[in-house]
């Protein structure tokens, strides 16, 4: 019975399982068998064999206990002497070539960055002589004059009194001083997008003042990027020390955890509720959460039921005449009638997920309530968007980047939108801009909107070159613009995407039914911004960043025409199907705007979401909303979206407000205004760019991201060749933390014989005998030690002496 229950526990499905999960990488359990050459001869009696034993074994043995993992198995790092552990010249030459491939990736990315003028630097709202206008509310610490105190507190006031009119009461349109027109000019050129030309000669003659990317160029270079994070022994490498970071963050926790929290007790006043927090990717016309929306839709059937809404079928109705046309009164409205919040009905539905915009089903609600351009001029829009704005202000420490959006449809699109946000006074502190280009010709195509996709692109930058050439031309839209941070592309990336060319043809040459893939939306967006962001910077006046949805769903090739193009992504959680590109993401810090209570409704569970695993990585991560309208319940879809992911994965309150200065690093604010939330030296490297006292986060966190990520940014530095601008550094000087995933690179059985024919061929030392208990153990050599190589062989020792009871019973 005894024998029977020892057979039991050792079938157990806990040992199965953690046993597996130990030995799950390849790289262990080939490499693990080269201690196992240096054991003696097995040919000898099993005393010899019990012999091979430490005296503590043997102890262990007799008192049938479990063993304890000696200290020597632990991993040190020590330089691993590279002249004897591997002497395949192959795996030398993969390795360099792979570190070369990593570091001509990023130069790709840092060669569009430069081009296009979306780096820190080249932005001029980023300057000391940058003026802000409406100016931010001033700091209400140190304390000012009391005459300053007493004009604070009759404003406060004023805004208690009416919120929504306090909104925008600082801006008016006569204190923008408007710009004249500049000599330089612009038209589309043989290439099918904007160039800028320094006179009417050099426009003639085809010679642009901006050398942008050609398509032939970006599409070769996309390529390249695809082949290198497609490619073996590059994915085997990236999982490789994307799990080292794992393993290395975990370490990092339970060594400092608790002086992360002291240091947090230290900093007066700061917590997470009073750090600033931007919410860097939430849809404006979904910006409010049902509940609101409902009352509002209340407030106005009952206070101005005879507004001329809408005109339809040749006639004008009024709000009555509306809900009676739908049967409807303001009673018997509800959340569940409103019918908006995405359901389990809308999982790998985008279809469905676009039509819970329709309040109750009904597109004219739609337009009435949700749209900038109807009858009614954006009205009610303005007016519950003042109405959320409100709420920002009173919370004082969260911010809202909205995306509005432009067609493409019509060349007024622009003048219109700007209109609408000048003309409302829509100007806060807490509030900036995107504009996201929906993905629908193949739509406009069809209902005879536009001939061609050359069409498109001239609605969209056209009326752009034409207010940065004479501003005066366009005021509003000159005004709208100062606070405008960026592009997005937005559209269902699940779509299929079926090529109708061989070869992709200019814009004014697209006119076929079929719409362009994203790469190709990305790319003339990217080619567009690019020449208009240099003849921007040049005039004084801010850039643009381009900040698409991307990795939401789709292909790979949407990362990758990202990582070339784009500042920063939102959503981003196929880089979890592809290692090597999500090490590119990491080893770039790439912002990316993650929004797991979305994706939870509409692509990926909340459990599978990778956000927790982004982050312990190191890859620069925020939180953001997507949709309140769809997704949320609070007044405070943010704070909601932080609360969920800190009950769900366990974020202490260092992770929540190492998010929060994400995003402030990754939003669109002036650089004056950032120094105020996060620091006067936030723009710098480690420590020194972190102030404790604004954002929370202990300098031990700063300094461990920053070290990690420059022992992985160096490692390709030192070592990729000399003619490709790397410091060529010999293999043989690598340490164990560079040498992680390097099985990734050749066969398992071919390195596990190379290392057992080093390990057999190492000459011996003039004093050792040949006697069994000088022979060295497995512990004693650090020459082949990897991360894993200790549990292997702990497991096989446990695995030897398990078998030895066994017998003796």
């Amino acid at each position: 019975m005894s024998e029977l229950g020892n057979e039991e526990s050792q079938e157990t499905p806990f040992f199965k399982y953690h046993h597996l999960k130990a030995i799950q990488d390849h790289d262990s359990k080939y490499l693990g068998q080269a201690s196992v050459a240096k054991s003696p001869s097995q040919g000898g009696s099993t005393k010899r064999d019990t012999l091979f034993f430490e005296e503590e074994e043997q102890e262990l043995i007799t008192q049938d206990r479990l063993p304890a993992i000696p200290l020597s198995a632990a991993v040190d790092d020590t330089p691993a002497n590279m002249k004897t552990a591997y002497k395949d010249e192959a795996i030398t030459a993969e390795l360099r070539e792979l570190y070369n491939t990593f570091q001509k990736c990023l130069d790709l990315r840092e060669k569009y960055m430069m081009k296009s003028k979306q780096r820190f630097e080249d932005n001029p709202k980023n300057r000391d002589s940058w003026e802000i206008y409406p100016p931010p509310p001033p700091p209400s610490w140190p304390l000012p004059p009391p005459e300053e105190i007493a004009s604070r507190k009759k404003k406060e006031k004023e805004r208690e009194a009416d919120p929504i009119a306090a909104v925008g009461i600082d801006f008016h349109r006569e204190h923008i001083k408007i710009p004249g027109e500049h000599p330089y000019t612009f038209g589309v050129g043989t290439d099918g997008f904007y160039h800028v030309f320094k006179s009417e000669e050099d426009k003639a003659n085809r010679e642009p003042a901006y050398i942008v990317p050609q398509c032939k160029e970006f599409y070769d270079d996309l390529d390249y990027i695809l082949t290198a994070v497609s490619d073996g022994p590059a994915k085997s490498f990236a999982f490789r020390r994307l799990r080292y970071l794992d393993s290395k963050w975990q370490m990092y926790i339970l060594l400092n955890e608790f002086e992360e929290i002291a240091d947090s007790k230290r900093v007066p006043h700061r917590d997470f509720y009073n750090v600033r927090k931007v919410d860097t990717h939430v849809h404006h016309s979904s910006c409010m959460n049902q509940k609101h929306l409902l009352r509002f839709i209340k407030s106005k059937m009952k206070k101005s039921p005879r507004d001329v809404v809408i005109y339809r079928d040749n006639d004008h109705l009024t709000l009555a005449a509306v809900f009676k046309s739908l049967n409807l009164t303001a009673y018997d409205l509800s959340i569940d009638t409103l019918d908006m919040h995405a359901h389990k009905d809308s999982f790998h539905r985008f279809d469905k997920f676009n039509l819970k915009y329709n309040p109750i089903g009904e597109s004219r609600l739609r337009e009435i309530f949700m749209k900038t351009d109807n009858y009614i001029d954006g009205r009610y829009l303005a007016e519950i968007t003042k109405e959320v704005v409100s709420d920002l202000e009173s919370s004082k420490y969260q911010m809202c980047e909205y995306r509005v959006s432009i067609y493409g449809r019509s060349i007024n699109e622009w003048d219109k939108l700007a209109k609408w946000v000048v003309n409302n006074k829509l100007f806060s502190p807490n509030v900036r801009w995107l504009v996201q280009v929906p993905r629908l010709y193949n739509v406009y195509k069809s209902t005879g909107l536009v001939d061609n996709f050359g069409d498109i692109i001239k609605n969209l930058f056209e009326p752009l070159f034409e207010v940065t050439k004479n501003p005066e031309s366009h005021p509003e839209l000159y005004i709208f613009l100062l606070r405008v941070v960026g592009f997005d592309s937005v559209d269902d990336e699940s779509k299929v995407e079926r090529r109708s060319y061989r070869e992709f043809p200019l814009p004014r040459d697209w006119n076929t039914a079929s719409n362009p893939p994203y790469s190709y939306y990305l790319y003339y967006i990217y080619s567009n911004l690019a020449s208009l962001n240099s003849w921007r910077e040049e005039r004084g006046f801010n850039t643009f960043v381009l900040r698409p949805h991307c990795g939401e769903a789709g292909d790979t090739d949407h990362l990758a025409a990202a990582f070339l193009t784009s500042q920063g992504i939102s959503h981003g959680i196929l880089l979890r199907k592809v290692p090597a590109l999500q090490y590119l993401f990491y080893l770039a810090q790439i912002g990316i705007a993650m929004s797991p209570l979305s994706n939870n409704a509409l692509f990926l569970t909340y459990e599978r979401n990778p956000l927790p695993q982004f982050f312990q990585r190191g890859l620069n991560i925020s939180i953001s909303t997507d949709d309140p309208l769809q997704f949320h319940f609070t007044r405070e879809p943010l704070i909601e979206e932080y609360s969920v992911a800190a009950q769900i994965w366990k974020l202490s309150a260092t992770d929540m407000c190492e998010l929060a200065r994400n995003s402030v690093l990754q939003c669109g604010w002036e650089d004056k205004i950032k120094r105020h939330w996060i620091g006067a030296n936030y723009n710098k490297s480690g420590v020194d760019g972190n102030d404790m006292s604004k954002t929370n986060v202990p300098n031990i966190r700063i300094d461990y991201r920053y070290e990690t990520l420059l022992e992985e940014l160096n490692a390709l530095r030192r070592y990729a060749p000399k003619d490709q601008g790397g410091d060529g550094v010999a293999l043989e000087d690598m340490t164990q933390r560079d040498m992680v995933g390097v099985a990734g690179l050749t066969e398992g059985p071919r390195l596990q014989q190379n290392m057992i024919h080093t390990i057999q061929h190492e000459p011996a030392s003039h004093n050792e005998s040949n006697t069994f208990e000088q022979q060295p153990h497995w512990h004693d050599s650090r020459r082949d030690s990897f991360p894993g190589v200790a549990v292997v062989a702990e497991r096989a020792r446990q695995r030897r002496l398990s078998q030895i009871s066994a017998n003796s019973k």
